[in-house]
């Protein structure tokens, strides 16, 4: 990968917002080919969304605690940026990982970006289509709107209609 002749653009600092999904992996690989090209650090940021507190209701026994909840999705988090630390250092990029729980992961990956003075986001679309972006709206679409730095948009594959690829089987 040669640089381009010109170009003034040398990026010290990757976020990389991940959701373990097979795109934000495949945003990582990219972001880490970046880093070892300009020598930059690579920022991982995992966003657990903070499940809405429910009053009033009853609940089967079963029903999975809050607390237990997020501390177990904290400690699956950090073992799995543990080992893209880890993969990332055997590469020869340095690389830093952060757990955050909030309900807006926009908001979470700005302020990254912020603190960490990022220069340059590298994410991934899901390739969603159909209603479910337009009501929701894309995080990525979002943060590209937002973000004050430049932006790497990776977009994936649409997700396949597994009884469309069966026949309807």
């Amino acid at each position: 990968m040669s640089q381009i002749p010109g170009s003034t653009f040398q990026p010290k600092k990757i976020l990389v917002p991940m959701d373990f999904s097979v795109s934000s992996i495949a945003a990582l690989a990219t972001a880490s080919q970046i880093a070892l090209q300009f020598r930059a650090e690579i920022y991982l940021l995992h966003v657990i969304p903070m499940l809405p507190v429910v009053t009033g209701l009853e609940f089967p026994t079963a029903f999975y605690p809050r607390q237990e909840f997020l501390a177990d999705a904290e400690k699956d988090s950090g073992k799995r940026f543990a080992d893209f630390v880890t993969n990332l250092s055997n590469q020869g990029v340095q690389a830093f990982s952060k757990v955050e729980v909030g309900n807006d992961v926009v908001g979470n990956v700005l302020l990254m970006l912020e603190r960490e003075h990022a220069d340059l986001l590298v994410i991934s679309t899901h390739g969603m289509s159909g209603w479910r972006p337009v009501v929701f709206g894309s995080i990525a679409e979002k943060v590209v709107k937002l973000a004050e730095c430049p932006v790497l948009l990776l977009r994936s594959e649409k997700p396949v209609d597994i009884k469309a690829s069966e026949g309807g089987k």
